[in-house]
């Protein structure tokens, strides 16, 4: 038995000396390596990169899902921003026309001293009849009468035609009812006196007729109210002229004026209250001029 346990003991002591005396060689510097170390080596790396692959693929997949979620929040924040600046935008746009229509009032009402001005809002249109007639919120109770002038910030539209205690309809002066007349002045060196009748649908302009054939107009020349037909202020502007044209009897001339207010997007008007008196009231009853 002592046998055996010594043998057992000299082959622990032979196995650590080979050991230790391997461990030595293997950490000696050398220009080459022997096959075992090559094998363990290779071995080795071959299974690290077994590894590290999935492992390296799983860590990138992560890190680009947060990416990726760190892309889609800073990407609703920015269409938050967006839809914030695109209502700001809106905003912005509407405060400034209404801002510039204020403003176009108020000139108006700085410079005119002879009527009275109520503003309204257009409340109602007929598509049937756009070229005719609209509604807005303004009536009797608000002091609104018939045939009292309306205007915009760019000129006169036309007047009331009917009232209600709280709402009026305007009849346009495009529209093309033979009794739908305005007493209408050049401003020339000489006032040239002639009537607004009609509107040319195609080329949108009014039609100022019974010009004097002598009379010295031009082209570009303003055309304001006479204030010599009983309804309307004198002074408010109606548009310009942009083309001259004898009458089919050339007897007087004919104008073609381009209207100073936007007709087709009537918003705001104001209702004007003559206050000054005419002579010319009993020649002009019910003729609308």
């Amino acid at each position: 038995m002592t046998f055996f346990s010594n043998k057992r003991l000299i082959v622990l002591m032979v196995s650590i000396i080979i050991l230790v005396a391997l461990i030595g060689y293997s950490m000696s510097d050398r220009d080459r390596v022997t096959w075992p170390e090559q094998f363990m080596k290779d071995t080795v790396g071959w299974v690290q990169t077994l590894v590290s692959k999935p492992a390296h693929f799983a860590a990138g997949f992560f890190e680009n899902l947060n990416e990726l979620r760190g892309i889609y929040e800073e990407n609703q924040v920015l269409k938050a921003r967006l839809e914030e600046y695109a209502q700001v935008s809106v905003e912005r746009n509407m405060l400034k026309a209404e801002n510039d229509t204020l403003k176009a009032t108020l000139e108006i009402e700085e410079t005119l001293s002879d009527f009275r001005m109520r503003t309204a809002t257009v409340i109602h249109r007929n598509p049937d009849r756009w070229s005719e007639y609209i509604g807005i919120n303004r009536g009797s109770e608000h002091g609104v009468q018939r045939n009292m002038a309306v205007i915009t910030s760019g000129g006169l539209i036309g007047k009331v035609h009917q009232v209600g205690q709280f709402s009026s309809k305007v009849q346009l002066l495009t529209d093309n009812d033979r009794t739908n007349r305005v007493s209408a002045m050049v401003q020339a060196d000489e006032p040239v006196y002639g009537f607004i009748e009609g509107f040319d649908q195609e080329t949108g302009l009014l039609l100022l007729k019974k010009l004097d054939i002598d009379a010295d107009i031009e082209i570009e020349q303003t055309v304001t109210t006479s204030g010599l037909g009983g309804v309307y202020p004198r002074g408010l502007i109606i548009g310009e002229i942009v083309e001259i044209e004898p009458d089919e009897y050339g007897l007087t001339k004919n104008a073609f004026i381009q209207p100073a207010a936007d007709f087709y997007g009537l918003d705001y008007v104001m209702v004007i209250e003559r206050t000054s008196t005419t002579l010319e009231a009993d020649l002009s009853e019910g003729d609308g001029l």
